[in-house]
């Protein structure tokens, strides 16, 4: 199985967990999941300062700049299988 089949499996088992992650994890494999299907942040910050969600998926994506799309997708399936076997 290469690298884009083991990303799309975990993607698929992310949604499939017996429990829901914290939100510092959730965090994580937002920002994991965009860098590796989008790369380095494309959008501007949320305009609205009341919206600390948008803001805090913002800074963690904006976070990972610079880190390829295949560490992010290795990064993410690693994190999906620490999650399952928690």
């Amino acid at each position: 199985m290469d690298l884009q089949q083991q990303f799309e499996a975990a993607v698929a088992a992310s949604k499939t967990l017996a429990e829901k992650p914290d939100n510092e994890t959730l965090l994580q494999l937002y920002s994991l999941y965009k860098q590796a299907s989008e790369g380095d942040v494309n959008t501007e910050p949320p305009a609205n300062p009341f919206d600390i969600v948008g803001k805090a998926k913002y800074e963690a994506w904006a976070g990972l700049k610079g880190k390829t799309k295949e560490q992010a997708a290795q990064e993410y399936i690693q994190l999906v299988e620490r999650l399952k076997n928690a």
